[in-house]
């Protein structure tokens, strides 16, 4: 990634800045460039690995925003964040080629696609230009998602949706694929919590696995509060997620997330 060899032993922190006012967490909304270089600062101050920036919602629901507005909007946040720390790396959260190739000058590291692949160009373009990929499973769109979460067999479902999307990413050249299982994507609270009780089952496809549950509603909604209030329970099931093989952890709050890596590296240890 960005000319590095990424060990992955230790599992990465990818930290997520929202440039939209539709974000489901307030506190990852950032719309002046001042803010989005504040904030990037703060995340590598607290050893973040991966920023990922985003122009358009996905939560439930969210509408979808035009391609000249998200592509204006991630040209000032990769502007912003190249400014000040041009070495760091970048994800761009996105499922439009076009957008990819309008910030191909920012040195984009990462491609984060929320469909999958649901255009095939997305694929060429990573392959093209040597990046990461990260897959993630979902169903519809984000204003018909929550329709869709019936499964005869979740897992395998889940699973045989990237069997097949894997060798069409390979023969596009993309050296480097990520799995995103998609928590909250055409999944009700139970299949997201059954999902990460089984996450150890992708370990069968050889391919990192990234988990997305910062804040997400399987946690406040269970809990009784609000996303405000839902980073104990993220660090909970953060550190489920790594014990059951999460490689990145795609997280709102870098401190708290470096602080369980940490402590679940000890764990690991040989003490």
């Amino acid at each position: 990634m960005g000319g590095k060899i990424i060990d992955m032993r230790t599992p990465l922190i990818m930290g997520i800045i929202n440039i939209t006012k539709d974000s489901f967490y307030k506190g990852s909304r950032k719309f002046k460039p001042e803010d989005i270089s504040n904030e990037a600062q703060k995340m590598v101050q607290e050893g973040v690995d991966i920023i990922d920036l985003g122009a358009m919602s996905t939560r439930p629901g969210a509408k979808e925003v035009d391609l000249k507005t998200e592509i204006e909007l991630l040209e000032m946040a990769c502007e912003s964040v190249r400014n000040t720390h041009p070495d760091v790396m970048i994800s761009i959260d996105t499922y439009r080629v076009e957008v990819l190739q309008a910030l191909e000058k920012y040195r984009v590291n990462m491609v984060n696609d929320i469909t999958g692949g649901t255009s095939e160009d997305m694929y060429h373009w990573a392959g093209n230009q040597r990046v990461p990929y990260v897959c993630m499973h979902m169903k519809g769109t984000a204003s018909t998602m929550n329709t869709l979460n019936q499964y005869e067999d979740m897992m395998k479902e889940i699973m045989d949706y990237f069997i097949d999307r894997i060798p069409k990413i390979r023969k596009a050249g993309v050296q480097d694929i990520l799995l995103d299982p998609g928590f909250g994507f055409a999944k009700n609270a139970d299949q997201n919590f059954s999902m990460l009780k089984n996450l150890q089952v992708f370990q069968i496809l050889e391919l990192p696995v990234l988990v997305g549950i910062s804040r997400k509603s399987m946690i406040w909604r269970t809990l009784g509060i609000d996303p405000d209030h839902a980073l104990n329970g993220t660090t909970a099931l953060h550190m489920i997620a790594l014990q059951k093989g999460a490689k990145i952890l795609r997280v709102h709050d870098v401190k708290a997330a470096r602080q369980v890596i940490s402590l679940w590296q000890k764990l690991e240890s040989d003490i």
